[in-house]
């Protein structure tokens, strides 16, 4: 069973330094909310303080509206969940009109997720968000995407077509953060590519491939068949991934995704190289979740001496 830190009094962002720096950015917080499990607005304001985290990624939207998988969609695995939700979505025109405005309301800073099924298609949704508002400061680039242009696989799984998606997103002309997928023994390699075309920095790393039967049918749980499995479960995966990117290419910044849901586990992603995490699965089950991780993480560090969070990123690794 993991552990979260134990609470011994409760430590302000003024005692503790949180600010820290992807790329060119620099942000409040390194605790954001994870693509695909904070919804495309401002979804979860009722719950906790959007503007107090470090920022709110989007589900992930292409250039063109997208109806997504049959369901069921969600079915519990263990302890987390398998999802094939099929990337549904309004658009990006659409979000830009009816669904940015609200949640930069909040005062939250947005870092917009796309996705597509051509390079084509990832130039169009980037060239789409030229003109989105300043608080839009990244986009996301999901290449966790089935790659329909005669290139079998996924796009994260080939450096070199994962390099040409992240050269033909410099139409968005903000700072572009590639999302890789675990699901691959080439993710240094891909990392160094989409770092070279562009990437300031890159998310790591998108869900494990997996899939449930039900008793009852015998048949695949999710209207898709397969899904991808998310949740506590996958946090030593992506531990080691963080660590062996970082170690790999240590001036490269990254963003630790998968399976945070407490303090402790955000701190050992920023331990092995990550300078910031995102927090997605968790949030199902407890809205307050990013909060509540962003509040263990502080108190970790003031019980321990750290003035600085930014001061943990790489402190296990031996390079």
């Amino acid at each position: 069973m993991r552990r979260s830190p134990r609470r011994v009094r409760s430590f302000s962002a003024t005692e503790v330094d949180t600010t820290v720096t992807i790329g060119s950015i620099e942000l409040p917080h390194p605790v954001l909310l994870a693509s695909g499990t904070a919804g495309y607005g401002a979804e979860l304001a009722p719950y906790l303080d959007l503007a107090s985290l470090g920022a709110v990624v989007t589900k992930s939207l292409a250039a063109f509206e997208w109806a997504g998988n049959p369901a069921p969609r969600l079915h519990p695995a263990g302890i987390g969940m398998v999802n094939a939700v099929g990337l549904q979505g309004p658009g990006i025109e659409h979000w830009l009109d009816d669904e940015l405005p609200s949640l930069l309301a909040t005062g939250a800073r947005v870092v917009c997720s796309i996705w597509g099924r051509s390079v084509a298609d990832y130039r169009r949704a980037a060239d789409l968000l030229a003109a989105a508002p300043a608080g839009v400061i990244a986009v996301e680039v999901n290449l966790s995407c089935p790659n329909l242009e005669g290139r079998r696989g996924i796009f994260a799984h080939d450096a070199d077509v994962s390099a040409e998606v992240i050269a033909a997103t410099a139409g968005c002309g903000r700072p572009r953060w590639a999302k890789l997928s675990p699901n691959t023994d080439r993710v240094v390699e891909v990392a160094a590519a989409v770092h070279a075309a562009g990437a300031e920095a890159v998310t790591l790393a998108n869900t494990l491939l997996g899939m449930v039967i039900d008793p009852d049918t015998l048949r695949a749980s999710l209207g898709a068949g397969g899904g991808g499995l998310s949740g506590p479960g996958i946090h030593p995966v992506t531990v080691r991934v963080v660590h062996d990117v970082h170690v790999a290419l240590p001036d490269l910044p990254i963003v630790g995704v998968g399976g945070d849901s407490a303090g402790w586990d955000a701190i050992e992603l920023l331990l092995v190289g990550a300078s910031a995490v995102q927090v997605g699965t968790a949030t199902f089950a407890d809205p307050r979740a990013a909060a509540r991780v962003a509040d263990e993480l502080v108190a970790w560090c003031g019980e321990h001496g750290e003035t600085s969070v930014s001061g943990l990123t790489g402190r296990a690794v031996r390079l």
